[in-house]
């Protein structure tokens, strides 16, 4: 079997190495087709955690998480980070199902405070009443870079192609329409090019049905709230890490779509409605604290979010759709894409 791959973002190479590590005489060719400054796998947070709001999402969040911590190379190459994880839920959410996911995964990861054990212990402050939270032991953030440079040599080992050659178009074969005019055949391809994939699916005429692309954005300030690791208020969607030796990143969603991903610009509005809701929610960053640095990206969002593998066309696939949150789910979702490459 022969798969050529289109993306040299972490999920394209977490797919391909999966692909070699588990198929028996398979050819894998990895295209890394754009610059990787910029691209999505390089500006990312890398927030990590098991807890999401559903148990179908929850599941591949938590068994990615178990699979980074129990594996040494994936926890060193991801320089992975465990400063637990705090996920703020408005009044009455319920999250039964998914934290008994979280439990059978990650057993002893998950305890659920209520707004006055919250206060006493971080330092959210003005929370509406009724506000609870899934706090997780095991949860922090890693490098999706570092990952991903990492991966691109475990390629080469077992055997794999990297390409540094940006794919034009997909054309019937099916086969990969490359910058020099060549063209490469295979018996499937994957398009997991982030947010360039509905650009690709739209010149090689393939619909890029539920798939947009969104502006990422996030702030990076000097100092850090006490006595808190990674954390999001699924309220306002503000979420946050500690940065470095002594910063915290901050971020909420944007609302700029259908940007142009080889050109990102930070929005100043946003930076400032960051610190304004930070200010809010944590006393942090004081008033007289100017960004450290504001970074900007985008990434390819599909409705419903998940990283999965979506058939395109006849032995055409797209892996990303992961919506700004791949780096939760990567390792799990990338073992699941495989198995299903090659059925």
């Amino acid at each position: 079997m022969r798969v050529g791959i289109a993306g040299g973002g972490v999920a394209g190479t977490m797919l391909a190495w999966r692909l070699l590590r588990s198929v028996p005489r398979i050819a894998v060719d990895l295209y890394t087709t754009r610059s990787a400054d910029g691209d999505a796998t390089s500006a990312s947070g890398g927030l990590v955690r098991g807890f999401e709001r559903t148990a179908p999402e929850c599941l591949p969040a938590a068994r990615s998480l178990a699979e980074l911590r129990g594996d040494p190379a994936l926890r060193t190459a991801s320089d992975y980070r465990e400063v637990g994880a705090v996920y703020l839920l408005p009044a009455g959410a319920e999250v039964t199902e998914p934290v008994r996911v979280l439990e059978e995964v990650l057993p002893g990861s998950a305890t659920l405070l209520t707004g006055p054990e919250l206060a006493g212990r971080y330092p959210f402050r003005g929370l509406p009443t009724g506000v609870t939270a899934v706090v997780e032991r095991h949860a922090g953030y890693l490098s999706p870079a570092g990952l991903r440079a990492a991966v691109l040599g475990w390629l080469t080992d077992r055997g794999g192609t990297v390409r540094r050659l940006p794919v034009t178009t997909v054309g019937p074969g099916p086969a990969l329409r490359l910058a020099d005019g060549t063209t490469a055949g295979y018996d499937a391809v994957v398009l997991a090019a982030g947010a360039w994939t509905p650009a690709l699916l739209a010149a090689s005429g393939l619909p890029a049905d539920g798939m947009r692309v969104k502006q990422i954005q996030y702030t990076v300030y000097e100092g850090r709230p006490a006595r808190l690791g990674a954390f999001v208020w699924e309220d306002t969607g503000m979420w946050g890490r500690p940065a470095g030796d002594a910063g915290f990143l901050l971020g909420l969603p944007s609302d700029r779509w259908d940007v142009d991903p080889s050109c990102p610009r930070p929005g100043a509005a946003l930076a400032e409605r960051v610190a304004e809701e930070a200010r809010r929610l944590l006393g942090h960053p004081p008033a007289a604290h100017c960004p450290h640095r504001t970074t900007a990206s985008s990434d390819c969002y599909h409705d419903p979010p998940g990283l999965e593998l979506r058939e395109a066309g006849p032995g055409v696939f797209t892996f990303t759709g992961g919506s700004g949150g791949a780096a939760k789910t990567v390792v799990a979702a990338s073992r699941v894409a495989a198995a299903a490459l090659v059925r």
